[in-house]
């Protein structure tokens, strides 16, 4: 195509879309209509496009019209650049042409006069200015724009390097935090074994030095009456001396343990010699910063753990938080090998060592596997309240700025009642609104997307998820199993007896001469206590509360018996029905239970060959049916079966 035949070009800077758009519409028959929403950006085109005509709007956010002008003059001296505005002021006209505008074009833009003089400038109209006065003015005004483009750009230096500061001392913070936390889980794998109390005491207050290098510890814990914290265990030679004299603190006295126990929260003394709540020990004179962490399991405090440095202002509030984790971790600990304790004298036949070993460990390793699945649901949560409250004023600006009819509107009073309740729930409406205008249309979009909340929801899913899908059997056997021969339905009848149920009809379907099974009595007694204690459970309120136990040989799986446990409860939801088996999960609400019944109950039919399996409707009651390999069974045909149902027997 020849120069005389190709559509000429004019190129539109303006940042109304309105304008621009009316700008394409009354040209682009005739021309090639380019456009551009700001200064730099239509700089950019012009240097690519080499336009045949320029329409500037003169008071361009950053860079005005008039410095894109003069910018765009001297890039492409012969192209006309006509200045557009809506400015009245005067003298507009001889500033724009100062700045190397060739023509002014007023608006509002009358389509037929626009056509007339955008085709007068292409054909080679200019003005002139007479006056160049207005040149010297003019430079002056670029002058002054760059000095305070400069001192812009100089407080902008400033502001960084005090940002680059902080965010050094935010990361060494970060560093000495991830420190301390990693020692803290060192230390909490170390104590979360050890069983015995005394035993957990003195290595817990010896790694923690050792791993912290702290000058001391010592653990104190409350005596029976709660007014007293004893210290159990202390580092080094003023540790053992201090035990050995009985060394204790009330609750609530001047003291940073009694404080922290009372208080139920963390204290710190930068300068133990300026802290009016604080014990001058004499066994420890060159202690000079301390931290006090209450001990808490289930809510309630047992004692307090005391961390002292030969430092001053030694510790900080961010330590807090790893350390009360370590802290937290002990408590359970000791609760652990207080039961212990308690379980091995009342059931010395019963508990094996080893089994609690198992237990311990298994309450380790789940509140760490919790932890993490749960540790990105805050931030996750934090950003997407964040992102909520940022569209809603956003929201809330577009309709107080919109006509009538649309603030009027239904939905616009659905947004507006989103909007007063975040203000209900004060958050700061007015922060977030300022930050909202200090930022660009394209950081906005950078800031604010769907993507990102809807990657927030994927994680705060995936977490939860994850953390309700834990199938660790935190129980397991209680003891060494004693397998014995022994009839069903004595067993059965033994246990009911025992229960001593009241209230509750009992109706009995034994069937009698079934041969006998081979299992631990009294593990296979738990199995039925507990799903006969659910049942009973289950039906509280019911207008009809019956219970029915029966026995039968298995139709389906030669060598096995069927025992029914079946309720006229509340039954159970078909979408929980599978749920039921995982450990921490029940369906009793605040009624109590661990949701660890059924899945050791599982776990010790499932050893014994056999497998639960239930039906439920709601409204009508369940049916728990137990099945059993008898001791008659052929040995390769109980094999064989329990190979088959292996998957439901898990």
């Amino acid at each position: 195509m020849s120069q005389a035949e190709r559509r000429k070009k004019v190129l539109c800077i303006d940042d109304t879309p309105t304008l621009r758009r009316l700008v394409r519409r009354l040209l682009f028959q005739k021309y090639e209509v380019l456009e551009a929403a700001t200064g730099l950006e239509g700089i950019d085109i012009a240097q690519k496009a080499h336009p045949d005509l320029i329409l500037v709007d003169l008071h361009l956010p950053q860079l005005t019209g008039y410095e894109v002008a003069t910018r765009l003059s001297s890039i492409l001296p012969k192209t006309p650049i006509i200045a557009l505005t809506a400015d009245t002021s005067a003298y507009v006209r001889e500033r724009a042409l100062a700045s190397g505008c060739w023509g002014y074009i007023a608006k509002p833009i009358e389509a037929d006069e626009f056509q007339r003089r955008v085709d007068e400038y292409l054909g080679g109209v200019r003005e002139i200015l007479e006056d160049q006065s207005f040149v010297e003015s003019y430079q002056q005004t670029l002058v002054l724009r760059l000095e305070e483009k400069v001192r812009e750009l100089t407080d902008a230096l400033q502001d960084n390097e005090r940002l680059n500061r902080q965010n050094r001392d935010l990361l060494a913070q970060a560093e000495r935090r991830s420190r301390l936390l990693e020692a803290a889980a060192r230390v909490s794998h170390s104590i979360t074994s050890i069983l015995d109390l005394d035993t957990l005491l003195r290595a817990t207050v010896d790694i923690i030095c050792e791993e912290f290098g702290f000058y001391y510890a010592g653990v104190f814990l409350l005596d029976e009456k709660g007014e007293w914290a004893v210290l159990r265990a202390g580092r080094g030679e003023p540790g053992r001396k201090m035990v050995e004299a009985g060394h204790r603190l009330r609750v609530g006295g001047s003291s940073m343990i009694g404080t922290a126990i009372a208080e139920r929260k963390a204290r710190i003394a930068l300068d133990v010699g300026e802290e009016p709540v604080h014990f001058k020990n004499p066994y420890l004179p060159h202690t000079r910063s301390e931290m006090a962490l209450p001990l808490v399991v289930r809510n309630e405090v047992i004692g307090a753990l005391t961390i002292q440095s030969v430092e001053e202002a030694a510790f900080s509030e961010d330590d807090i938080t790893a350390l009360q984790t370590m802290a937290d971790q002990l408590a359970v600990a000791i609760n652990n090998a207080r039961l212990l304790a308690d379980l091995e004298e009342a059931h010395k036949e019963l508990v094996r060592s080893k089994t609690f070993e198992a237990i311990a460990t298994a309450t380790g390793e789940a509140i760490h596997w919790v932890g993490n699945k749960a540790a990105p649901i805050p931030g996750s949560v934090q950003r997407i309240r964040e992102d909520v409250s940022r569209y809603l004023v956003a929201a809330h600006l577009l309709i107080a700025a919109a006509p009538p009819e649309v603030q009027e509107s239904k939905f616009a009073t659905i947004l507006e009642t989103a909007y007063a309740e975040l203000q209900d729930n004060g958050i700061d409406l007015a922060g977030i609104e300022k930050e909202l205008r200090r930022y660009s249309l394209r950081r906005l979009m950078r800031l604010l997307t769907v993507e990102s909340i809807f990657e927030d929801l994927e994680i705060i899913e995936n977490s939860a998820r994850s953390i309700l899908n834990i199938k660790e059997d935190l129980i397991g056997p209680a003891r060494k199993k004693r397998l014995q021969v022994f009839d069903l339905n004595q067993l059965l009848r033994e246990t009911v007896a025992r229960m001593g149920i009241k209230d509750v009809e009992v109706i009995w379907e034994l069937e009698e001469g079934l041969p006998p099974v081979r299992a631990d009595r009294v593990q296979l007694g738990r199995v039925f206590i507990n799903l006969i204690k659910n049942a009973v459970e289950a039906m509280e309120g019911r207008p009809v509360r019956r219970l029915t136990l029966a026995t039968t040989r298995s139709e389906h799986q030669a060598g096995f018996i069927v025992i029914d446990v079946a309720d006229t409860g509340v039954g159970i939801p078909v979408d929980r029905l599978d749920k039921i088996w995982m450990a921490f999960y029940t369906t009793k609400g605040d009624r109590g239970g661990t949701g660890l019944g059924l899945p050791a109950c599982a776990q010790i039919v499932g050893e014994l060959g056999g497998r639960i399996v239930v039906q439920s409707e709601v409204g009508v009651g369940t049916i728990f049916s137990v099945h059993l390999p008898t001791v008659d069974a052929p040995e390769e045909e109980t094999v064989r079966v329990s190979q088959q149902e292996g998957s439901e027997v898990e």
